[in-house]
């Protein structure tokens, strides 16, 4: 996987990411925010074909794979949106860059979300797969999402009890949520898999994880009650699974035309590993829409 790409160690703003990057200097630049329980890893069929037009940067989340796991406890501040979108802004200063493109996935796509409102000055057009806003989507729950996302409320219950639940065999239970969520099928090549595996056999994985969960279900949901009135200005493309959660119990394009300001999308014909299952399809969405809403030269640098 990612032949060519970088890998190297970026200090964050409180975290250190590892990160994956390639594609010519004088390109835009394209970060990709993974979801959960994965790693940069998920965009390996995606970033080599971004890569040709565009700088690529993959980071793994704080929390996750070989990044940093700050330690945390109630509010939960290390895992909110907010602190993992600082972490990204921070990577992508570093890396001489004050715009950027973004395209996410699942917990990354909800970083996206926070970074667009915290950040607008820096986030030229965001691509997010496969979510609906999380404040919308607490508020929405029902039966059928309660049963379906149940992941969404055991990862929230107070430290030990997920964590130790998780601990006895992380592999069953990683393996248990993504094969269920992916209805069966296996959308995950055998690189990719022995990563996302090893990663989440961390004790510390595994709690900072279950953190990202608890912070959404409170901080997170908080700071989007702060910005009720407030909209993502940037342009916005939102894809999500015909065949997922997000298609069968939300109006999704409504509810981000509650949270932004210019958005399109659709649903396509996957389950919710959209990018691994249609690698091509998305790279080819995202490349199209970023080339509609370019970043200015001179304000990307």
């Amino acid at each position: 996987m990612f032949q060519e790409f970088v890998e190297e160690w970026i200090e964050g703003d409180g975290a250190t990411l590892f990160v994956r990057r390639a594609g010519p200097e004088s390109a835009p630049p394209v970060v990709l925010l993974h979801g959960y329980p994965q790693t940069s890893a998920m965009w390996h069929g995606v970033a080599p074909l971004l890569a040709r037009s565009f700088q690529v940067i993959c980071p793994d989340l704080r929390g996750y794979g070989r990044s940093g796991k700050p330690a945390s406890g109630p509010p939960h501040q290390p895992y909110s949106k907010r602190a993992m979108a600082s972490d990204i802004v921070t990577v992508m200063q570093r890396l001489g860059h004050k715009r950027f493109l973004v395209g996410a996935h699942d917990r990354g796509a909800r970083v996206a979300h926070r970074l667009g409102l915290d950040h607008p000055d820096r986030v030229a057009a965001m691509v997010l797969l496969d979510i609906a806003p999380t404040r919308e989507m607490y508020a929405g729950t029902n039966a059928r999402f309660a049963q379906a996302y149940w992941h969404w409320f055991f990862l929230t219950q107070p430290e030990p009890l997920p964590e130790q639940m998780i601990g006895a065999d992380p592999e069953a239970f990683w393996k248990l949520k993504c094969f269920n969520q992916a209805r069966g099928k296996a959308p995950f090549s055998p690189e990719a898999l022995s990563e996302y595996l090893t990663a989440f056999a961390s004790p510390d994985a595994i709690h900072a994880s279950c953190e990202d969960y608890r912070a959404a279900a409170g901080i997170d949901t908080e700071h989007d009650n702060e910005d009720v009135d407030r909209k993502l200005d940037m342009p916005v493309l939102a894809l999500w699974a015909k065949q997922g959660v997000i298609e069968t119990c939300f109006d999704a394009l409504s509810l981000w035309r509650r949270r932004a300001e210019r958005v399109e999308g659709e649903a396509l014909d996957a389950t919710h590993y959209i990018a691994e299952e249609i690698p091509e399809e998305i790279a080819a969405r995202m490349s199209e829409f970023f080339a509609r809403n370019p970043i200015l030269a001179e304000t990307a640098r």
